[in-house]
């Protein structure tokens, strides 16, 4: 029996114009974007016409793909492609808690706004970086990264590939070990050293402004990254530690293929989370939704194969 998820995208996927055709051709995505600019004044500028180096500052990035994510999520469900569980990666998971109506899609970009602020000060506290290492296991990653000054392997996103976070300086010797070892590092497009004891005053911060919000049970499971595992009751407590702790990206969707799923829709951004997808497990069905071309194949794919 098909089960369906919503993977929501993280940040490192944007690009300018996401969202754009979304708006355009879906009733719901056009609802949503119109509702945010209220709120935030000049978001739409941002994602349809900014720069890559305006859409890189975190403070934009985050409320700019948390738009496109959902957009991408309520065009899919409008046009009649419904999910029975969701999971986001880093700040997808905003998004993802917002489509489960535990609380409302403006709410939701209020809150990921605050986040994006928040982690935008902490990023320019220190000089830090990020960086994907691939060809090599978590493990090994894990060890080398800990033998540099304020390194952290961050983000275990499938087999042979491992995020790593921490001061820039580190960096260089960093990537010549991990040469040495036969791996190679991506830079990141990101601004900060995420999900790392870089961001553990912003964590702090953020989970004092959850702990005021008012949140509802999830209408459909939603896997946290801090545990790999459905939400329970304590959402402002694990959103707000999700902050500065790894991302469990390959455990989650092991856990949700173990659960039944078989269909994994990304909305959102880019096809990154698709490609994590695919090195995790051959044996399940994958698409994504960024643009109206997109979301037409997709509706059209998942359609035929029911």
């Amino acid at each position: 029996m098909k089960k369906i998820a919503f993977l929501f995208a993280g940040q490192g996927a944007q690009y300018p114009g996401m969202g754009k055709t979304l708006y355009a051709e879906s009733p719901a995505a056009k609802a949503l974007y119109d509702a945010a600019e209220t709120v935030r004044p000049g978001t739409m500028a941002q994602s349809f016409e900014g720069t890559p180096e305006e859409l890189k500052r975190t403070e934009n990035t985050q409320p700019c793909l948390y738009l496109v994510d959902l957009a991408a999520a309520l065009a899919l469900e409008e046009a009649g492609i419904h999910a029975d569980a969701a999971a986001g990666f880093s700040l997808g998971e905003i998004a993802a808690l917002a489509f489960a109506e535990v609380y409302s899609p403006v709410d939701g970009f209020r809150i990921v706004s605050t986040r994006g602020k928040l982690m935008q000060e902490a990023a320019e506290a220190a000089d830090t970086a990020m960086c994907a290492v691939v060809k090599l296991d978590a493990e090994t990653v894990a060890k080398t990264a800990a033998e540099f000054r304020e390194l952290y392997a961050v983000n275990f996103n499938c087999p042979g590939q491992t995020v790593v976070s921490g001061l820039s300086e580190s960096m260089p010797a960093f990537t010549a070990k991990i040469k040495e070892l036969g791996g190679r590092c991506i830079p990141l497009a990101v601004s900060a050293a995420f999900h790392s004891p870089f961001m553990a005053e912003a964590a702090a911060e953020f989970g004092r402004y959850l702990s005021a919000q008012s949140f509802n049970a999830p209408r459909v499971p939603v896997y946290a990254n801090l545990t790999a595992l459905p939400y329970e009751s304590d959402v402002a407590e694990t959103l707000g530690k999700q902050m500065c702790n790894p991302v469990r990206w390959q455990e989650t969707i092991e856990h949700m293929i173990a659960d039944g799923f078989t269909d994994f829709i990304e909305v959102g951004a880019g096809k990154t989370l698709s490609g994590l997808v695919k090195k995790i497990s051959a044996d399940v069905r994958i698409y994504n939704v960024d643009s109206a071309e997109t979301l037409a194949e997709t509706v059209k794919a998942v359609t035929e194969s029911c």
